[in-house]
């Protein structure tokens, strides 16, 4: 399993069970996991295919991903998982942090897009 795999395993354990520890900071620490994961597995995927693309931005990296992928429902899941998970990652006072379903929805897109990635390795 790859490193991205795992992440996406760590947050999926912290969302479906916030009692381990990090009480009132679950949904945050879901939320990085999950975004970890995600970046972890586009940079993975650069870094085989088209290392250049190192230094371009992660929204330049994901605007191009569909063309590598063919696959523009998927990278359009990506891009608003990706946004979300970032917003949701910092702490505002006067935002409420997202919900267990939210992230439910936003970690199964990284989980498609890892597992896509993954078998994009093997073939």
């Amino acid at each position: 399993m790859s490193l991205s795999g795992s992440l996406v395993e760590w947050a999926r354990a912290v969302l479906n069970h916030p009692e381990l520890g990090v009480v009132g900071a679950w949904p945050r620490a879901a939320a990085l996991l999950g975004r970890q994961a995600l970046e972890e597995g586009i940079d993975d995927f650069w870094r085989r295919n088209l290392p250049t693309m190192k230094s371009a931005s992660r929204t330049t990296q994901l605007a191009c991903l569909d063309q590598y992928l063919g696959d523009f429902d998927l990278v359009s899941g990506v891009r608003v998982a990706w946004a979300a998970l970032s917003r949701a990652c910092h702490h505002h006072a006067y935002e409420l942090s997202p919900t267990a379903p939210e992230l439910d929805h936003w970690l199964a897109t990284v989980e498609s897009l890892v597992e896509r990635l993954d078998r994009s390795q093997t073939a």
